[in-house]
């Protein structure tokens, strides 16, 4: 992920990061429902979610970890 996208990762609101890992949740299940029955096309898309999702809760501890 380049610098640019984790910046606008760090201006997103508390809110809007939920709303995009539930996205990208969702995103995950589907991908793993394909992928076992041999229908997913590229499988970094599994990698690709799970690492942006870490990424989200990361900087939601951060954020938090400095309100206190």
């Amino acid at each position: 992920m380049s610098s640019k996208n984790i910046k606008e990762l760090r201006a997103l609101s508390e809110a809007e990061m939920d709303d995009k890992m539930i996205a990208l949740k969702q995103k995950l299940i589907e991908s793993r429902l394909l992928a076992a029955s041999g229908r997913l096309e590229k499988p970094s898309v599994i990698k690709n979610a799970k690492k942006e999702i870490a990424r989200i809760l990361t900087l939601k501890g951060l954020k938090n970890a400095g309100n206190k």
